[in-house]
């Protein structure tokens, strides 16, 4: 539906707006879940401001992850769910049930092209690690099925995509690891080594263009140091990444979207859990910026995807 917005005028009984109603946005960021919160947030990628509710998850949870098509945002995993939702980024509205991952787990990757989204590795309800990598087809709903697995069982490791290659990486093993791994998006097959981060750390932010891939902040101890790198690599050639920039402040278990040209990284932890949206331009080098705020009060362990990513053509 339309975000109508505008002020009312008591005395004149006058509405008032720049547009009425206001179109709604075609670049959107969506961000959902955190702890104990079941609320979606979006915003429009391209401009500056703050978010506005969406709706709602099919259960409220925290430590899931989120990925999209150019219609469909899709929300996996968390606490020890084996649920997926989606919603249709055309509208706004409550998430409607999706199907299942094959393991119930939190803590995953995702990533997706346009048309398959995968959810990677992760933990299990028991707290033991997971190598294996569900995925899905985005346009029609049904149960994950088994793509592969990582190179290694690890939770904590995120990822974006372009067009045809998914990467991922960071997480934890018996601490943070600073691996980068790939696979091809539109076979099925095991992860293969890409390169390093320049700092080992769990729960970066993550997204891309369809050339460029960002990992941003992240928890470098594994146990709750924020740190405020950002890193980047070229998607089509496997290597080390190279240092960016860095975060407004360092910030653990946010979570990232993006366009083409801008990516944000929304909540997580500072000092305390930050409502804080910050963006930077993909394509450049440099300090990131500051955006606006989620809904609510602080929010850390959410899930983010977009429609409009580095992985749709």
């Amino acid at each position: 539906m339309p975000n109508y917005q505008g002020v009312w005028d008591i005395t004149t009984q006058f509405q008032y707006a720049a547009e009425w109603p206001q179109p709604f946005p075609t670049d959107l960021g969506l961000f959902a879940g955190g702890v104990t919160v079941a609320n979606i947030d979006f915003v429009s990628i391209s401009s500056l401001g703050n978010a506005s509710d969406f709706g709602d998850l099919t259960q409220a949870r925290y430590n899931l992850v989120g990925l999209g098509s150019s219609t469909r945002g899709v929300f996996g995993g968390g606490d020890t769910y084996d649920i997926i939702d989606f919603v249709t980024f055309s509208s706004t509205g409550n998430a409607s049930d999706f199907g299942n991952l094959t393991v119930a787990s939190y803590s995953k990757g995702a990533l997706s092209s346009n048309t398959r989204g995968l959810f990677i590795a992760g933990s299990n309800a028991a707290g033991a690690l997971l190598a294996n990598i569900d995925y899905i087809t985005i346009a029609s709903e049904g149960n994950a099925s088994d793509f592969g697995d990582t190179t290694v069982a690890k939770q904590r490791a995120t990822g974006f995509a372009s067009t045809t290659r998914g990467v991922y990486g960071g997480g934890t093993v018996s601490g943070t690891i600073n691996v980068i791994e790939y696979v091809t998006i539109g076979s099925t097959g095991n992860g293969t080594d890409f390169g390093d981060l320049t700092v080992a750390r769990a729960d970066p932010a993550t997204f891309s263009s369809s050339t460029r891939g960002i990992f941003a902040g992240g928890d470098s101890s594994g146990g709750g140091t924020a740190n405020e790198v950002i890193d980047y690599v070229t998607i089509a050639s496997a290597g080390n990444a190279t240092d960016f920039g860095d975060l407004l402040s360092a910030t653990r278990n946010a979570a990232g979207c993006s366009s083409k040209t801008r990516g944000l990284i929304g909540g997580g932890y500072q000092t305390g859990g930050t409502t804080v949206i910050q963006y930077v331009t993909i394509a450049s080098t440099g300090n990131a910026t500051d955006f606006g705020d989620l809904t609510g009060s602080g929010k850390a362990n959410l899930g983010a995807c977009s429609n409009v990513h580095g992985g749709i053509a």
